[in-house]
């Protein structure tokens, strides 16, 4: 198709150059441009991850409660229940 652009006369200078340098034509240069916009347009933006809160209390863990142990945890967890 068929299509007249205003574009500005640097930017077409230098896509001309480009397009020269890589042994294609303007027209796909342009095609490809506008491709790769499309598609970054079309991709879903990044989610940005969770927020994570952090405890500012003060205190600490129970004395003999080993916060290596998933097990140990788990039962102080249960007992404070």
């Amino acid at each position: 198709m068929k299509t007249t652009l205003d574009i500005n006369d640097q930017l077409l200078a230098d896509a001309k150059v480009l397009a020269v340098h890589e042994r294609t034509s303007l027209t796909r240069l342009i095609e490809e441009g506008l491709q790769l916009r499309l598609r970054r347009a079309a991709r879903p933006s990044r989610v940005s991850k969770p927020r994570i809160p952090v405890l500012k209390g003060r205190g600490g863990l129970v004395i003999g409660v080993n916060p290596l142990s998933n097990k140990a945890m788990l039962a102080a967890l249960e007992d404070d229940a």
